[in-house]
Protein backbone atom coordinates (compact mmCIF):
# COMPACT_ATOMS: atom_id res chain seq x y z
CA UNK A 1 0.00 0.00 0.00
CA UNK A 2 1.33 3.45 -0.89
CA UNK A 3 2.24 5.57 2.10
CA UNK A 4 -0.33 8.22 1.14
CA UNK A 5 -3.13 5.74 1.94
CA UNK A 6 -1.76 4.72 5.36
CA UNK A 7 -4.08 5.78 8.18
CA UNK A 8 -3.00 6.94 11.62
CA UNK A 9 -4.60 5.27 14.59
CA UNK A 10 -4.88 5.87 18.31
CA UNK A 11 -5.91 3.11 20.71
CA UNK A 12 -7.58 3.45 24.11
CA UNK A 13 -7.19 0.44 26.42
CA UNK A 14 -4.02 -1.04 24.94
CA UNK A 15 -3.25 -3.14 28.05
CA UNK A 16 -6.57 -4.96 27.86
CA UNK A 17 -7.38 -8.53 26.81
CA UNK A 18 -8.81 -7.68 23.39
CA UNK A 19 -6.29 -5.00 22.38
CA UNK A 20 -3.79 -7.39 20.68
CA UNK A 21 -6.43 -8.29 18.08
CA UNK A 22 -6.80 -4.60 17.25
CA UNK A 23 -3.05 -4.10 17.13
CA UNK A 24 -2.78 -7.00 14.71
CA UNK A 25 -5.65 -5.67 12.60
CA UNK A 26 -4.08 -2.21 12.36
CA UNK A 27 -0.77 -3.72 11.28
CA UNK A 28 -2.30 -6.30 8.93
CA UNK A 29 -4.16 -3.52 7.08
CA UNK A 30 -0.87 -1.62 6.58
CA UNK A 31 -1.77 1.19 8.94
CA UNK A 32 0.10 2.78 11.83
CA UNK A 33 -0.61 3.15 15.55
CA UNK A 34 0.59 6.61 16.47
CA UNK A 35 -0.46 6.80 20.13
CA UNK A 36 -2.01 4.58 22.80
CA UNK A 37 -3.57 5.07 26.22
CA UNK A 38 -4.04 2.85 29.27
CA UNK A 39 -3.94 3.57 32.99
CA UNK A 40 -1.93 0.37 33.33
CA UNK A 41 1.64 0.41 32.02
CA UNK A 42 2.03 -3.32 31.27
CA UNK A 43 2.01 -2.69 27.54
CA UNK A 44 5.09 -4.56 26.31
CA UNK A 45 2.81 -5.99 23.60
CA UNK A 46 3.47 -2.74 21.71
CA UNK A 47 7.02 -3.92 20.98
CA UNK A 48 5.59 -6.70 18.82
CA UNK A 49 3.55 -4.33 16.70
CA UNK A 50 4.35 -0.62 17.03
CA UNK A 51 7.43 -0.03 19.23
CA UNK A 52 7.64 3.65 18.28
CA UNK A 53 4.05 4.37 19.30
CA UNK A 54 3.60 7.19 21.83
CA UNK A 55 2.08 5.96 25.09
CA UNK A 56 0.30 7.66 27.97
CA UNK A 57 -1.19 6.46 31.24
CA UNK A 58 -3.09 9.72 31.84
CA UNK A 59 -6.09 10.61 29.70
CA UNK A 60 -5.34 14.34 29.91
CA UNK A 61 -1.93 13.93 28.28
CA UNK A 62 -3.37 11.60 25.66
CA UNK A 63 -6.12 14.17 24.96
CA UNK A 64 -3.54 16.92 24.51
CA UNK A 65 -1.50 14.78 22.10
CA UNK A 66 -4.52 13.93 19.94
CA UNK A 67 -5.82 17.50 20.03
CA UNK A 68 -2.47 18.92 18.97
CA UNK A 69 -2.94 17.43 15.50
CA UNK A 70 -6.75 17.63 15.35
CA UNK A 71 -7.03 20.08 12.45
CA UNK A 72 -3.74 19.38 10.71
CA UNK A 73 -2.65 17.07 7.92
CA UNK A 74 -1.09 14.85 10.60
CA UNK A 75 -4.37 14.29 12.45
CA UNK A 76 -5.40 10.91 13.82
CA UNK A 77 -7.79 9.18 11.41
CA UNK A 78 -9.26 6.52 13.72
CA UNK A 79 -9.44 5.96 17.46
CA UNK A 80 -9.86 2.29 18.40
CA UNK A 81 -11.59 1.74 21.73
CA UNK A 82 -10.82 -1.33 23.86
CA UNK A 83 -11.63 0.16 27.25
CA UNK A 84 -14.09 -1.32 29.80
CA UNK A 85 -17.69 -1.42 28.58
CA UNK A 86 -18.99 1.45 30.70
CA UNK A 87 -16.40 3.84 29.26
CA UNK A 88 -17.19 3.14 25.60
CA UNK A 89 -19.81 5.86 25.27
CA UNK A 90 -17.49 8.54 26.66
CA UNK A 91 -14.53 7.42 24.58
CA UNK A 92 -16.59 7.33 21.37
CA UNK A 93 -17.72 10.89 22.05
CA UNK A 94 -14.10 11.88 22.59
CA UNK A 95 -13.14 10.34 19.25
CA UNK A 96 -15.86 12.15 17.32
CA UNK A 97 -15.12 15.49 18.98
CA UNK A 98 -11.44 14.96 18.15
CA UNK A 99 -12.36 14.93 14.45
CA UNK A 100 -11.67 11.19 14.08
CA UNK A 101 -13.70 8.10 13.26
CA UNK A 102 -14.28 5.59 16.08
CA UNK A 103 -13.85 1.81 16.09
CA UNK A 104 -15.27 0.32 19.26
CA UNK A 105 -15.28 -3.18 20.69
CA UNK A 106 -18.59 -4.75 21.60
CA UNK A 107 -20.74 -3.99 23.42
CA UNK A 108 -20.69 -0.64 21.68
CA UNK A 109 -22.54 0.89 24.65
CA UNK A 110 -24.66 -0.51 27.47
CA UNK A 111 -27.94 1.35 26.95
CA UNK A 112 -30.04 1.98 23.82
CA UNK A 113 -30.44 5.67 24.67
CA UNK A 114 -26.68 6.12 24.29
CA UNK A 115 -26.91 4.83 20.71
CA UNK A 116 -29.45 7.47 19.72
CA UNK A 117 -27.39 10.24 21.29
CA UNK A 118 -24.26 9.03 19.52
CA UNK A 119 -26.14 9.10 16.22
CA UNK A 120 -26.71 12.83 16.74
CA UNK A 121 -23.06 13.48 17.61
CA UNK A 122 -21.96 11.39 14.63
CA UNK A 123 -23.97 13.68 12.33
CA UNK A 124 -22.75 16.82 14.10
CA UNK A 125 -19.08 16.00 13.51
CA UNK A 126 -19.56 14.12 10.22
CA UNK A 127 -17.57 11.15 11.51
CA UNK A 128 -18.44 7.45 11.68
CA UNK A 129 -18.79 5.09 14.61
CA UNK A 130 -17.98 1.48 13.74
CA UNK A 131 -18.26 -1.55 15.98
CA UNK A 132 -16.77 -5.03 15.92
CA UNK A 133 -19.42 -7.68 15.21
CA UNK A 134 -17.00 -10.38 14.16
CA UNK A 135 -19.41 -13.32 14.29
CA UNK A 136 -21.22 -11.86 11.27
CA UNK A 137 -17.95 -12.33 9.37
CA UNK A 138 -17.31 -15.93 10.42
CA UNK A 139 -17.45 -18.16 7.30
CA UNK A 140 -19.65 -20.76 9.01
CA UNK A 141 -22.10 -18.12 10.21
CA UNK A 142 -22.21 -16.49 6.78
CA UNK A 143 -22.94 -19.90 5.25
CA UNK A 144 -25.67 -20.48 7.84
CA UNK A 145 -27.30 -17.17 6.93
CA UNK A 146 -27.43 -18.16 3.25
CA UNK A 147 -28.98 -21.53 4.09
CA UNK A 148 -31.58 -19.94 6.37
CA UNK A 149 -32.50 -17.39 3.70
CA UNK A 150 -32.89 -20.20 1.17
CA UNK A 151 -35.16 -22.18 3.50
CA UNK A 152 -37.26 -19.11 4.25
CA UNK A 153 -37.63 -18.46 0.55
CA UNK A 154 -39.06 -21.96 0.19
CA UNK A 155 -41.20 -21.67 3.33
CA UNK A 156 -41.74 -18.10 4.59
CA UNK A 157 -43.58 -19.35 7.68
CA UNK A 158 -40.71 -21.57 8.82
CA UNK A 159 -39.72 -21.20 12.51
CA UNK A 160 -36.36 -22.63 13.57
CA UNK A 161 -35.79 -24.18 17.02
CA UNK A 162 -32.40 -23.20 18.44
CA UNK A 163 -30.42 -24.03 21.57
CA UNK A 164 -27.49 -21.71 22.23
CA UNK A 165 -24.94 -22.74 24.86
CA UNK A 166 -21.82 -20.67 25.52
CA UNK A 167 -19.59 -21.41 28.51
CA UNK A 168 -16.27 -19.60 28.77
CA UNK A 169 -14.55 -20.35 32.07
CA UNK A 170 -13.24 -17.48 34.16
CA UNK A 171 -11.12 -17.65 37.30
CA UNK A 172 -11.54 -15.92 40.66
CA UNK A 173 -9.98 -12.73 39.30
CA UNK A 174 -13.15 -12.11 37.28
CA UNK A 175 -15.23 -11.48 40.38
CA UNK A 176 -12.81 -8.81 41.62
CA UNK A 177 -12.69 -6.95 38.31
CA UNK A 178 -14.96 -4.44 36.59
CA UNK A 179 -16.37 -7.32 34.55
CA UNK A 180 -18.34 -8.53 37.56
CA UNK A 181 -19.81 -5.09 38.23
CA UNK A 182 -23.25 -5.01 36.59
CA UNK A 183 -23.12 -1.23 36.11
CA UNK A 184 -19.70 -1.36 34.46
CA UNK A 185 -19.94 -4.50 32.31
CA UNK A 186 -23.68 -5.08 31.91
CA UNK A 187 -23.37 -8.58 33.35
CA UNK A 188 -22.85 -11.95 31.70
CA UNK A 189 -25.44 -11.45 28.94
CA UNK A 190 -23.83 -8.23 27.79
CA UNK A 191 -20.21 -9.10 28.42
CA UNK A 192 -20.08 -12.50 26.71
CA UNK A 193 -23.47 -12.90 25.05
CA UNK A 194 -24.12 -9.78 23.02
CA UNK A 195 -22.25 -10.97 19.90
CA UNK A 196 -24.38 -14.16 19.87
CA UNK A 197 -27.58 -12.14 20.22
CA UNK A 198 -26.44 -9.90 17.37
CA UNK A 199 -25.68 -12.89 15.16
CA UNK A 200 -29.02 -14.58 15.84
CA UNK A 201 -31.01 -11.39 15.23
CA UNK A 202 -29.09 -10.72 12.02
CA UNK A 203 -29.99 -14.19 10.68
CA UNK A 204 -33.38 -14.94 12.21
CA UNK A 205 -34.98 -11.51 12.55
CA UNK A 206 -35.95 -9.07 15.27
CA UNK A 207 -37.00 -10.02 18.79
CA UNK A 208 -40.72 -10.63 19.28
CA UNK A 209 -40.59 -11.76 22.90
CA UNK A 210 -37.96 -12.32 25.61
CA UNK A 211 -37.93 -14.15 28.93
CA UNK A 212 -35.12 -14.55 31.44
CA UNK A 213 -35.11 -17.63 33.67
CA UNK A 214 -31.78 -17.33 35.47
CA UNK A 215 -29.81 -14.21 36.27
CA UNK A 216 -26.84 -14.85 38.56
CA UNK A 217 -23.38 -13.33 38.56
CA UNK A 218 -21.94 -16.34 36.71
CA UNK A 219 -24.97 -17.59 34.72
CA UNK A 220 -27.69 -16.01 32.60
CA UNK A 221 -30.29 -18.07 30.78
CA UNK A 222 -33.55 -17.37 29.01
CA UNK A 223 -35.72 -17.65 25.92
CA UNK A 224 -35.88 -15.42 22.85
CA UNK A 225 -38.64 -15.50 20.30
CA UNK A 226 -37.32 -14.07 17.05
CA UNK A 227 -39.24 -13.51 13.83
CA UNK A 228 -38.05 -16.84 12.43
CA UNK A 229 -36.70 -18.69 15.47
CA UNK A 230 -37.31 -19.82 19.02
CA UNK A 231 -34.07 -19.63 20.98
CA UNK A 232 -33.29 -21.24 24.33
CA UNK A 233 -30.02 -19.70 25.48
CA UNK A 234 -27.56 -20.37 28.30
CA UNK A 235 -24.46 -18.26 29.03
CA UNK A 236 -21.97 -18.91 31.82
CA UNK A 237 -18.46 -18.19 33.04
CA UNK A 238 -18.64 -21.14 35.47
CA UNK A 239 -16.53 -24.11 34.36
CA UNK A 240 -18.78 -26.54 36.27
CA UNK A 241 -21.25 -26.33 33.39
CA UNK A 242 -18.72 -27.57 30.83
CA UNK A 243 -19.61 -30.96 29.29
CA UNK A 244 -17.52 -33.84 30.63
CA UNK A 245 -15.83 -34.52 27.28
CA UNK A 246 -14.76 -30.89 27.03
CA UNK A 247 -13.25 -31.00 30.53
CA UNK A 248 -11.41 -34.21 29.71
CA UNK A 249 -9.76 -32.48 26.76
CA UNK A 250 -8.56 -29.73 29.08
CA UNK A 251 -10.63 -27.12 27.25
CA UNK A 252 -12.19 -24.24 29.15
CA UNK A 253 -14.54 -22.90 26.49
CA UNK A 254 -17.60 -24.53 24.97
CA UNK A 255 -19.78 -22.95 22.31
CA UNK A 256 -22.64 -24.87 20.79
CA UNK A 257 -25.54 -23.85 18.59
CA UNK A 258 -28.08 -26.54 17.80
CA UNK A 259 -30.57 -25.66 15.04
CA UNK A 260 -33.52 -27.99 14.50
CA UNK A 261 -31.58 -30.73 16.37
CA UNK A 262 -28.49 -30.27 14.16
CA UNK A 263 -25.28 -29.00 15.73
CA UNK A 264 -23.52 -26.07 14.11
CA UNK A 265 -19.76 -26.48 14.37
CA UNK A 266 -17.79 -23.24 14.40
CA UNK A 267 -14.96 -23.74 16.90
CA UNK A 268 -12.34 -22.55 14.39
CA UNK A 269 -12.12 -19.61 12.03
CA UNK A 270 -11.87 -16.80 14.61
CA UNK A 271 -8.21 -15.90 14.04
CA UNK A 272 -8.49 -13.04 11.54
CA UNK A 273 -12.02 -11.75 12.10
CA UNK A 274 -10.83 -8.46 13.60
CA UNK A 275 -8.61 -7.90 10.59
CA UNK A 276 -11.58 -8.57 8.30
CA UNK A 277 -13.60 -6.09 10.39
CA UNK A 278 -10.92 -3.42 9.91
CA UNK A 279 -10.72 -4.10 6.18
CA UNK A 280 -14.47 -3.48 5.90
CA UNK A 281 -14.29 -0.34 8.03
CA UNK A 282 -11.46 1.09 5.93
CA UNK A 283 -13.56 0.33 2.85
CA UNK A 284 -16.51 2.26 4.37
CA UNK A 285 -18.48 -0.96 4.90
CA UNK A 286 -18.15 -1.32 8.68
CA UNK A 287 -20.95 -2.13 11.11
CA UNK A 288 -22.68 1.02 12.27
CA UNK A 289 -24.50 2.33 15.32
CA UNK A 290 -27.77 1.21 13.77
CA UNK A 291 -26.38 -2.30 13.18
CA UNK A 292 -25.58 -2.56 16.89
CA UNK A 293 -28.89 -1.29 18.23
CA UNK A 294 -31.00 -4.48 18.31
CA UNK A 295 -28.53 -6.56 20.32
CA UNK A 296 -27.94 -3.67 22.73
CA UNK A 297 -31.70 -3.46 23.28
CA UNK A 298 -31.89 -7.22 23.97
CA UNK A 299 -28.99 -7.15 26.44
CA UNK A 300 -30.44 -4.10 28.20
CA UNK A 301 -33.86 -5.74 28.48
CA UNK A 302 -32.30 -8.90 29.92
CA UNK A 303 -30.39 -6.85 32.46
CA UNK A 304 -33.43 -4.88 33.61
CA UNK A 305 -36.32 -7.36 33.37
CA UNK A 306 -37.90 -9.47 36.09
CA UNK A 307 -37.29 -13.23 36.11
CA UNK A 308 -39.85 -15.59 34.56
CA UNK A 309 -40.76 -18.96 36.02
CA UNK A 310 -38.72 -21.83 34.62
CA UNK A 311 -41.46 -23.51 32.65
CA UNK A 312 -42.41 -24.01 29.02
CA UNK A 313 -39.42 -23.19 26.80
CA UNK A 314 -36.21 -23.11 28.83
CA UNK A 315 -32.66 -24.30 28.30
CA UNK A 316 -32.03 -27.86 29.59
CA UNK A 317 -29.09 -26.70 31.75
CA UNK A 318 -31.54 -24.72 33.87
CA UNK A 319 -32.43 -28.06 35.47
CA UNK A 320 -28.99 -28.03 37.13
CA UNK A 321 -30.18 -25.43 39.63
CA UNK A 322 -31.56 -26.65 42.94
CA UNK A 323 -34.39 -24.13 43.02
CA UNK A 324 -35.87 -25.30 39.69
Amino acid sequence: MDEVFVKKFALIGVAGYIAPRHLKAIKDTNNYLDVALDKHDSVGILDSFFPNCAFFTEFERFDRYVDKFRNTKDKIDYISICSPNYLHDSHIRFALRSNTHAICEKPLVLNPNNVYKLMDIEKEYNKDVNTILQLRLHPTIQDLKKKVQAKLKENPSKIFDIDLTYITSRGKWYFYSWKNDLIKSGGVSTNIGIHFFDMLIDIFGEVQNSKVHIKKEDVHSGFLELKYARVRWFLSINESFLPTNIKQKGQRTYRNICIDSKQLEFSDGFTDLHTKSYEMILDNQGFSLEDSLSSICVASDIRNCSLSRIEGDYHPLCMRFNDV
